[in-house]
């Protein structure tokens, strides 16, 4: 295989990038910030404190996969190395995306226990060979992924396969696929390994994982988060739109993958930490013209619309510092003769309505 050819591949698949010099073509190197799993090291220009001659490090392989390794005293990495590690069946080919005493905060943060758990080790810096191999592996994934889908095809199953990962010695595959249903695919692994002479695993993603594999544009026209640059997921519940007064419209809230839109996590603490002194919007005002119930809440901009209950066309801006007031005059027992005079501008809700609902349209 021609090596442009060997390089797009690894482009696409393991985080690599062009580099444009001045009078020459691009060149596809592998650099880390070009790739969402890598980890910035913080700690890099601190030494290591003396240990028992074991070191840890963090290796990514394919977009969505990496673990913590162990390599002896001995070996010296460095990110951004391309190193051969145990696997099971073989040796598996990776990227080292962390060392040094950053890897054990890393291990601290997502609850790894070295004690605990068996770690695989570090065998070597990956030889000429053993990049050529990996190399000639990754070109095969695109290819491997078409013909797997058809054959899944004939045999009626309902799944549908995503991604196609092959280990670096090419004595393993591993396919990728979301299902509805439990699917019963024995019968799909002996025509995968008749067809493509390798061990076989299959793996079950998530909708969320399977958007992240795939890659696609957002609504906000950029690439989605989750292929890009996330690499854990967190919940995310109708309340953070709710909290940060968005409409709950199923159709705008929801990303490509059918759930709740990560990005309606990102700024939900702002909001939260702007809201703590607001009066609950359950309190109606009551006025000697009558009582008024919330309509809706202007956060950055402190305001906080109300209407009377027998006029709920027209809503009144008022700000939180003067609704406050309105509720210790109502906890004393005493009546505001109306709303208007603490407003600061009025609206009828279909005007205010179209507003709202262009300026929601505009963030998703």
């Amino acid at each position: 295989m021609e090596e442009s050819n060997k390089n797009k591949y690894i482009s696409a698949a393991r985080g690599c990038c062009a580099i444009h010099s001045a009078g020459h073509l691009p060149q596809r190197v592998n650099q880390q910030m070009c790739c969402k799993l890598s980890s910035y090291n913080w700690l890099a220009n601190i030494e290591e404190p003396t240990s028992s001659g074991i070191h840890y490090a963090e290796i990514r392989f394919k977009n969505g996969r990496k673990d913590f390794f162990y390599y002896p005293d001995k070996m010296s990495l460095k990110d951004g190395e391309i190193v051969a590690v145990e696997a099971s069946p073989g040796h598996d080919i990776g990227i080292v995306s962390l060392t040094g005493n950053a890897v054990h905060l890393q291990m601290k943060r997502k609850r790894f226990d070295p004690e605990k758990k068996e770690l695989k080790r570090v065998f070597r810096h990956a030889r000429m060979a053993d990049i050529e191999k990996w190399l000639d592996a990754l070109a095969e994934e695109d290819p491997t992924l078409r013909k797997s889908r058809v054959i899944a095809m004939n045999l009626g199953l309902e799944m549908k396969i995503n991604d196609v990962e092959y280990q670096g010695d090419r004595s393993k595959a591993i396919f990728y696929y979301t299902a509805n249903e439990r699917v019963d695919f024995r019968e799909l692994i002996k025509k995968l390994a008749e067809a493509f002479r390798v061990r076989i695993e299959m793996r079950q993603i998530g909708v969320r994982q399977e958007a992240a594999k795939l890659g696609s544009i957002g609504s906000c026209g950029r690439e989605l988060c989750c292929s890009s640059w996330m690499s854990s997921f967190h919940s995310v519940s109708t309340s953070s739109a709710r909290l940060q007064h968005l409409s709950l419209n199923p159709q705008k809230l929801a990303g490509q993958c059918g759930k709740l839109k990560c990005c309606l996590n990102y700024e939900l603490d702002t909001y939260i930490d702007a809201q703590k002194d607001f009066p609950d919007t359950k309190i109606k005002l009551k006025t000697k013209k009558g009582p008024a119930i919330h309509q809706k809440t202007d956060v950055f901009n402190r305001i906080m619309w109300y209407a009377y209950t027998d006029d709920s066309i027209n809503m009144m801006a008022i700000p939180v510092d003067k609704v406050k007031q309105i509720i210790d005059l109502n906890n004393k027992g005493k009546l505001p003769a109306e709303l208007e005079k603490y407003a600061q501008h009025k609206e009828q809700i279909d005007n205010v309505e179209k507003s709202h609902t262009d300026i929601a349209t505009s963030y998703f």
